[in-house]
């Protein structure tokens, strides 16, 4: 069940709450990685936005739906949850998969390589 921190603009949630969303068409993934990292493996449909290019990338992010971010650890995809609730977007359509990408692929969740 996703968590609510004091102090964070968004919710935490695990990778296997987040898969469960995968087929949800309200929901949206948002990789926040480098580009490396992303082609070595991203969940399948996410949208693609570097953390230090995500202020310039606001476009990009749905008007509607969940937005479901993740990157290694979940540190940047935090400070991209901050972001977007700087910009607005309200909390309760930001979640952080603070688990990273790296624990979804171990746990053999769905994913696919490069761009």
């Amino acid at each position: 069940m996703s968590e609510k921190m004091p102090g964070e603009p968004y919710s935490r949630i695990t990778c296997e709450e987040a898969a469960e969303k995968l087929n949800d068409k309200n929901t949206h993934f948002i990789d926040v990685r480098n580009e490396d990292e992303y082609n070595s493996g991203h969940i399948p449909g996410s949208i693609w936005i570097p953390v230090d290019q995500f202020m310039q990338s606001i476009d990009k992010i749905p008007e509607t739906g969940n937005l479901y971010f993740i990157c290694a650890a979940g540190a940047r995809s935090g400070l991209a949850c901050e972001f977007s609730a700087s910009l607005s977007i309200d909390e309760d359509r930001l979640f952080n998969i603070y688990e990273g990408m790296p624990t979804w692929i171990s746990k053999g969740l769905p994913s696919e390589q490069g761009l």
